[in-house]
């Protein structure tokens, strides 16, 4: 009787046997540390989200939350503002987050999303002329961070992530003063844009978190409530130097290569070391996050109504300044919310002595443990980067030491290198064979550094 057992069972442990054997034959790449630190920046910053290496290794670098733009030397000691929210330049940052984009020769493009402009600065930070952004409801996108970092390709078409919510008419409000929001897609498009037709195609589509929001009118403003789950299984891309667009998938962790010439290539599984969560860790992962949530948003809402005080009622600027304060905070939501105001179209009359009503951000609720995955998601959302040498550098969720792994992931879409970053660093971008860091000190201010890669 158990003889017909015996050759699935020898089956079965030769496809184990094989299985590990494949395994054996692809190891993970050892984990190196990241080459050492050449020069540190003196100048205290609130955040470091982007920079641009210049002619001779002077950087441009984008404080998003204290609303500056620096130049800095090559040595990073020395700097001038180029914008700010003071008056102590000419040119004025806004009232929102703004972003830096890489564009001709050697010149950036700075993005206002409050003005919807788009200043081209020379080599060394001066205005040299202003566009209009491409489309005006996609200007929040341009500023990077968990959007994906927006550029262009060799035949100057502009790529970012496009707009996934389009509201065409008033939300309707019940009487308990809840607005009725369409469902949010869970995925996003990646356009490419020509400035000079405003052409456009869309490249790919990639996955997003959902995003479960609920927002009340009262008297005292907007609250809106979200529910948060901390570990999405989401999609990510960047932008390679020759114009590809590689979207790295979350559900297996594989590439997918969108080439200039239109056509599409896909890329095997990196290989990656995936940690199962039992319900007792989907628990704790969810405890840990509520605890630092709750201390960025009460930091994104003094940023969020400093910014309602700017924008004087403009429904525009105080909507994509929430979005762009809730994508900081969890790196997630991508809502849009589009308003007249008070007493505009459809709304209620303004408060007493209150222009633009205050948006309040209750505290964050999350989803149930079961609605965690199974498995810890290789990334999170605005993981991946690109260097100059078109290598993707995907920051992995895998910790070493208590700190993250970046993957790097050749053009072939091989895992090449595996490189662990100093502790309280992050990525800002890259030069010819460096990197630039961002790094937090004792008191919780920010500096730039440039480190070898190797």
């Amino acid at each position: 009787m158990p003889r017909p057992l015996a050759l699935p069972l020898s089956l079965a442990l030769a496809a184990a046997s094989f299985a590990a054997g494949a395994g054996a034959q692809q190891p993970l790449p050892p984990v190196r540390p990241l080459g050492p630190i050449a020069a540190v920046s003196t100048e205290p910053m609130k955040a470091v989200s982007a920079v641009r290496e210049l002619p001779g290794q002077r950087v441009l670098v984008n404080d998003i939350i204290d609303h500056r733009v620096l130049l800095f030397d090559s040595t990073l000691a020395h700097f001038t503002a180029v914008a700010d929210s003071t008056a102590s330049t000419a040119n004025a940052y806004g009232n929102m987050p703004g972003g830096l984009i890489p564009y001709r020769g050697d010149s950036t493009l700075f993005i206002d999303p409050a003005s919807l402009s788009m200043l081209v600065l020379d080599q060394n930070g001066k205005v040299a002329r202003v566009m209009a952004v491409p489309r005006p409801d996609d200007a929040i996108f341009l500023i990077g961070g968990p959007f994906g970092t927006s550029g262009f390709d060799p035949a100057g078409r502009l790529v970012f992530r496009g707009n996934t919510f389009r509201m065409t008419a008033p939300p309707k409000r019940a009487p308990d003063g809840e607005i009725a929001l369409p469902q949010f897609p869970d995925s996003a498009p990646i356009v490419r844009v020509t400035l000079a037709t405003r052409a456009e195609d869309t490249v790919a589509f990639f996955k997003i978190p959902d995003t479960k929001l609920t927002v009340k009118r009262t008297d005292n403003g907007i609250s809106a409530t979200a529910t948060i789950n901390p570990l999405p299984v989401v999609d990510d891309w960047a932008l390679l130097p020759d114009g590809t667009v590689a979207v790295v998938r979350g559900r297996d962790f594989h590439i997918d290569w969108y080439h200039p010439d239109g056509t599409h290539t896909s890329t095997p599984k990196i290989p990656f070391d995936w940690q199962r969560l039992t319900d007792s860790l989907k628990a704790a992962v969810i405890d840990s996050a509520r605890t630092v949530m709750e201390k960025v948003r009460e930091q994104r809402l003094a940023v969020l109504d400093s910014t309602r005080k700017l924008t004087g009622g403009s429904g525009r600027g105080a909507a994509a300044a929430g979005e762009a304060m809730a994508a900081g905070m969890v790196g997630a939501m991508t809502m849009v919310m589009r308003s007249d105001g008070p007493g505009g179209r459809g709304g209620p009359p303004p408060t007493r002595g209150e222009t633009n009503p205050r948006i309040n951000i209750p505290p964050l609720q999350f989803v149930p443990p079961y609605e965690l995955p199974d498995y810890r998601p290789a990334f999170a959302t605005g993981a991946t980067r690109c260097d100059m040498q078109g290598n993707l550098w995907i920051r992995t969720t895998q910790a070493v030491d208590g700190r993250p792994v970046y993957d790097v992931v050749n053009e072939q879409g091989t895992l090449v290198d595996r490189v662990q970053l100093p502790a309280f660093r992050t990525i800002a971008g890259f030069g010819p064979g460096v990197v630039y860091l961002g790094v937090a000190d004792s008191t919780g201010a920010i500096h730039l550094e440039r480190a070898r890669i190797h």
